[in-house]
């Protein structure tokens, strides 16, 4: 298949995508980064709520310190918060730049990661934390993808794959 891709007779790229200048992709970055966080502390606040818990921790996207055992609270609304954040934001993500959701997702985690790692002074290494963010990350991209797939399919991009 992608030899048949690579052999045509007028030679076109496999993959027909305007290049996007530098500008536009770091101001998307720095939009998804916000539209992350945004989020991120508005479905805390609303966990932290319903969770009926005493005090808002500001650190909640940061935090894997806290015990992972299923009567901690605290960890449930990290979880929880965790999770509703990357499937909400992957949808968000594809409103935004429309293409290449599984990029900017890749890109904001690994972000996300070495901030938390600044904020908290040491590197994650609780699984339990790298679990959650990896099925976020899975839930982020999934989403992300299909809205944007089904959102942009007149673009040329989309409808090159629908022929294979």
């Amino acid at each position: 298949l992608f030899c048949n891709i690579t052999s045509s007779t007028n030679h076109d790229m496999a993959f027909k995508g305007k290049a996007v200048d530098s500008k536009t992709v770091l101001f998307n970055l720095l939009l998804c980064l916000v539209i992350f966080y945004s989020v991120f502390y508005m479905i805390a606040s609303v966990c932290f709520g319903a969770f009926r818990l005493d005090h808002f921790d500001g650190l909640i996207p940061f935090d894997f310190k806290t015990e992972p055992a299923e009567s901690n609270s605290k960890y449930l609304v990290n979880l929880l918060s965790l999770e509703l954040t990357y499937f909400c934001s992957g949808l968000l993500f594809a409103a935004v730049v429309r293409r290449r959701v599984w990029d900017y997702a890749l890109t904001v985690t690994l972000l996300h990661v070495m901030i938390t790692s600044l904020v908290m002074l040491e590197f994650p290494t609780v699984w339990q934390w790298w679990l959650a963010l990896g099925s976020g990350l899975f839930l982020m991209i999934c989403n992300g993808q299909l809205i944007a797939y089904f959102t942009c399919q007149s673009d040329q991009i989309y409808t090159s794959f629908s022929i294979y």
